[in-house]
């Protein structure tokens, strides 16, 4: 099975900006959607945005604007933009993949996960 691997995550303060990587071993044609998941403590692991194999993004309505997710060409690189970072967002990011079944925001329809990388924003 393809492993997934964050990077990025750290400390910053209100308004700063982070750049999350997620290294996947390989890739099969299986995977068709790519996310960011995130979990606050005491919270519900929640999507924050997805990519499908040709380009198309999705987000969540509290990131809009903030946040933009992109991968690179060969699909092994997945990345998360975030901007105006505010202690909200603070979070273990994780990355996953899925094939076609589910919606992009239904966690239980990701059958590949990374271990997470922790964001913390503080004020």
């Amino acid at each position: 099975q393809v492993q997934l691997v964050e990077s990025g995550g750290g400390s910053v303060q209100v308004g700063g900006s982070l750049r999350l990587s997620c290294l996947a071993s390989t890739y099969t044609s299986s995977i068709r959607y790519r996310a960011w998941f995130r979990q606050a403590p005491g919270r519900q692991r929640e999507a924050v945005a997805a990519i499908n194999t040709g380009g198309t993004t999705a987000y969540a309505d509290s990131v809009k604007g903030r946040f933009t997710i992109s991968q690179d060409n060969a699909k092994i690189r997945l990345y998360l933009q975030m901007d105006s970072l505010t202690p909200e967002d603070t979070a273990i990011y994780y990355c996953a993949a899925k094939g076609n079944d589910g919606r992009w925001y239904e966690e239980g329809a990701y059958n590949i996960w990374g271990q997470g990388t922790q964001v913390t924003v503080s004020s």
